[in-house]
């Protein structure tokens, strides 16, 4: 066994000496080779006898040469622990004598402003850099260069970092890092020697760096990096190349410095060439796809200015044409030969298709809440099929655009020993699939309300979609179920059904127009007729009761419950007054027939940034109902990407409704309204258009709707989760072709809510900003309204502002 007893120590330098080369027929064993009795182990503080035991590679019993004692110092050597050990012999016995490491007693950074204390501890920590580690020198002068470069990151050139060391008793280290950052350099200036034929600002207006501007405390472009200026450098090339200078030459590029190191001047020296035109232009190779149909993919013909952009788009096309067909690694080289005289140049594509990929196995990481199904229903590329690079991004998208999926990407690995296959990998970020939220209020019109609300977009990892909204008080209860099967056949036929009851006793509530029980219920069908596109159809069953007051109900209310439906009259006593009260009803059931079409090429469903959403849906009532009306809403989404990470939004909805028969216009409940997030904002919500004689908004059978937005950049972290914009907002709501009256405050005359052109659209510009939370979809808004009019109490109601407006809706 292994043993500590106290023996005079031998070194056993003899191992490491090198022995003269003899000829014999078997080298004798060298005297210094011995095989090991014992170990001791000498010079331990703080590490135990059982750490340098489990670590040395030599156990008693073990036949001990000098390949063995560098085994065992460099294992010891490996652990950390010692900064200095030795290995000696006494007659049988290792002995094993070693220095520890000091351990660090504390550790202190101070004078770090740009990195947070917390992250830069953090980041040492894992390199053994913190209190109670064993410390290491030369670690410390690793985080003096880490901590050196990650200042020069930052445009810090003229930082300062001292490390100091005091040793304490016990072999303990205190370690103190004192960091003078000084100031960031900026770019004060670039100059591009050489440039005449385009003026200089045209040139720098491309590149990514810049001196100082408005911008530059967001974008940190006035921050130099040589990452940066090579990246900037291939642009000048690219700006004369695309503008036909085959022959540019970047000379040399400067970069000083000023010594107090806080101002940087770069410059570029350029030999501009002359302008070449093209001479002709050849295909060459293997052709996997007609060379016909490869030709039609040139950007770039005979005749044309040479540019290098083209030229390289119909690489990428010609490349991507063949990657449709499963030759995922084609490649298409494109080779100038160059006539300096005639100043042309004969362009020559070599086409290489390679060979034709197939998939073997797809697979999915990072999605652990959803069914592996629910991911390969969305899939485009089928394993055991060829590779097609537009069914990957295709199949990309698709997975992307569902609701609990953050981001998407994917990797194709080649199967070792099978060039022909490749193994597919979709690394999914999820996001919130459900939604939970609940609360108590009060408003003068329903008095103390309950409400709670849950929406789950993949339910139990299946994909479909659950909500249920529970809203309850005295004078108003409503409840919702619905639930959407999104895959409910191998067709990708999808289904939703929806139950709704509302209960609304408005009569005896403060601003009354009119009271409404309803229950409704409908199932609805989407069938895909193209990869984006899809047709709806469906019904709604309803059975409504509808009650207004003779002296509290808008005008409105009272006529279309005394006109349509199945009216009644009711007289109720006031114990209060000891007067009779007079309420008009009405009930009816209807049958609600819907047709729609939805053409979708967003790339996700929320935060898109590019693509289109569109939206035609019709409704009208079976025969036998007994309202009678149809409505037919349009929508219409855009989003243009702009420079960086710009954007543009556009959406733009019109609803109209119509009643049809006898019916002297549409149910109350179906009127439309206007103002607030969902249409123009810095008008306050549901406030725009027709108002009853009370002063409230009754709703419209007309809206128009305009919003146009323009997305600022968001943090790469942020991206997904917020968004910031300016936004110009349009529209209005308005009454026509129906037999309503709508009256003035206090003269009795008329009012008039049709559309009359644009000039009776309400406007606004403002801020707005969205962000996604566990409970919701957040919205905030701040709007000016550019036209909107005062009332004057006798003849007209007035249009009601909001400046600062917010609501929380589900996301999905």
């Amino acid at each position: 066994m292994k043993t500590r007893s106290a023996l005079a120590a031998l070194t056993l330098a003899p191992w490491c000496a090198l022995a003269l080369a003899q000829t014999a027929p078997s080298p004798a064993p060298s005297p210094a080779d011995f095989t090991v009795g014992d170990i001791r182990v000498e010079g331990l503080q703080r590490v135990s006898e059982g750490t340098v035991y489990n670590y040395l590679p030599v156990n008693i019993g073990d036949h001990l040469t000098a390949q063995r004692v560098r085994e065992a110092i460099r294992a010891l050597y490996a652990t950390g622990f010692f900064r200095d050990v030795q290995l000696r012999r006494d007659g049988s016995t290792l002995i094993v004598v070693v220095l520890e490491r000091p351990s660090i007693e504390s550790f202190e950074i101070t004078g770090n402003k740009d990195i947070k204390t917390e992250d830069l501890q953090k980041s040492l920590r894992n390199v053994g850099l913190a209190t109670g580690k064993t410390f290491d020198r030369s670690v410390l002068e690793d985080v003096t260069q880490y901590l050196t470069d990650q200042y020069f990151a930052r445009g810090k050139y003229g930082v300062k970092i001292d490390s100091h060391v005091e040793e304490e008793a016990g072999n303990r280290v205190k370690v103190k890092i004192e960091i003078k950052e000084g100031a960031r350099a900026k770019i004060r200036q670039i100059n591009i020697v050489g440039a005449s034929r385009f003026p200089q600002k045209e040139i720098l207006q491309t590149l990514e760096l810049k001196t100082p501007n408005w911008l530059s405390w967001y974008r940190q472009d006035d921050r130099y990096s040589r990452e940066s200026l090579q990246g900037d450098l291939e642009k000048v090339r690219n700006f004369y190349m695309d503008r036909g200078y085959a022959n540019f030459q970047l000379d040399s590029t400067q970069v000083a410095i000023t010594p107090e190191k806080e101002d940087i001047f770069i410059t570029v020296n350029i030999n501009e060439g002359q302008v070449y035109k093209v001479s002709q232009i050849k295909l060459a190779g293997t052709f996997v796809v007609p060379q016909r149909e490869l030709e039609q993919l040139l950007l770039i013909h005979p005749g044309a200015t040479f540019n290098r952009k083209l030229i390289t788009s119909s690489q990428e096309l010609m490349q991507n044409r063949m990657g449709r067909d499963g030759y995922a690694f084609a490649k298409v080289e494109p080779v100038p030969t160059a006539d300096n005289a005639n100043h042309t140049v004969s362009l020559t594509f070599f086409v290489d298709p390679g060979n034709r990929v197939y998939v073997r196995n797809i697979s999915f990481s990072g999605a652990n809440r959803v069914n592996d199904e629910v991911l390969r229903r969305e899939m485009r590329q089928l394993e055991g099929g060829w590779l097609s690079n537009t069914s990957l991004e295709r199949s990309k998208q698709r997975i992307q655009r569902l609701p609990y999926v953050k981001s998407v990407e994917f990797e194709t690995t080649p199967v070792a020993g099978s060039p022909d296959l490749v193994d597919v990998n979709y690394k999914i970020e999820e996001g919130p699939a459900s939604q939970l939220s609940g609360g108590i209020g009060y408003s003068e019109t329903y008095k103390f309300m309950l409400n709670g609300s849950y929406a789950d977009a993949d339910f139990l990892g299946t994909g479909e979609r659950i909500a249920v909204n529970l809203n309850g008080g005295a004078f108003q209860k409503v409840y919702s179920v619905s639930h959407t099967n999104p895959y409910t056949n191998i067709d990708n036929l999808q289904r939703t059904i929806s139950v709704t009851y509302s209960d609304v006793t408005q009569f005896v509530s403060s601003s009354s127009t009119f009271s409404s029980r309803t229950l409704s219920f409908g199932p609805t069908w989407a069938y895909p007729i193209a990869e984006t596109m899809y047709i709806r159809a469906g019904a709604a069953f309803d059975s409504s009761q509808l009650l207004t007051n003779q002296l509290s109900s808008a005008l409105q209310a009272q006529q279309w419950v005394q006109q349509n439906g199945h009216p009644y009259t009711r007289l109720a006593h006031d114990d209060a007054t000891n007067n009779a009260q007079v309420f008009y009803g009405t009930n009816f059931k209807s049958v609600e027939l819907v047709a729609g079409w939805d053409w979708d090429t967003r790339n996700r469903t929320l935060f898109a940034d590019r693509g289109m959403r569109q939206s035609l849906s019709f409704s009208v009532t079976a025969p036998g109902s007994d309202v009678k009306y149809w409505i037919g809403n349009y929508q219409f989404l855009k989003y243009v990407p702009l420079w960086r990470t710009f954007a543009l939004s556009f959406f733009d909805g019109v609803d109209y409704g119509a009643p049809l028969g006898s019916t002297t216009a549409i149910p109350p409940y179906r009127q439309f309204y206007g103002g607030g997030p969902d249409s123009v904002r810095g008008y306050r919500e549901s406030r725009l258009g027709p108002k009853d004689n009370f002063g409230n908004p009754y709703g419209g059978n007309l809206r128009i709707v305009s919003q146009n937005e323009l997305i600022f950049p968001m943090p790469s972290k942020w991206a997904q989760t917020a968004r910031v914009s300016a936004f110009f907002d349009i529209g209005n709501v308005f009454q026509s072709g129906s037999k309503l009256k709508f009256f003035g405050p206090l003269s009795g005359n008329t009012v008039s809510y049709r559309f009359t052109g644009f000039s009776s659209l309400k406007r606004s510009v403002g801020v707005a900003v969205q962000w996604l939370a566990p409970l919701g979809l957040f919205r905030f808004s701040f709007g000016v309204p550019l036209n909107a009019k005062r009332g004057d109490g006798v003849t007209t109601w007035g249009d009601e502002t909001e400046g600062f407006q917010f609501s929380v809706g589900n996301a999905f």
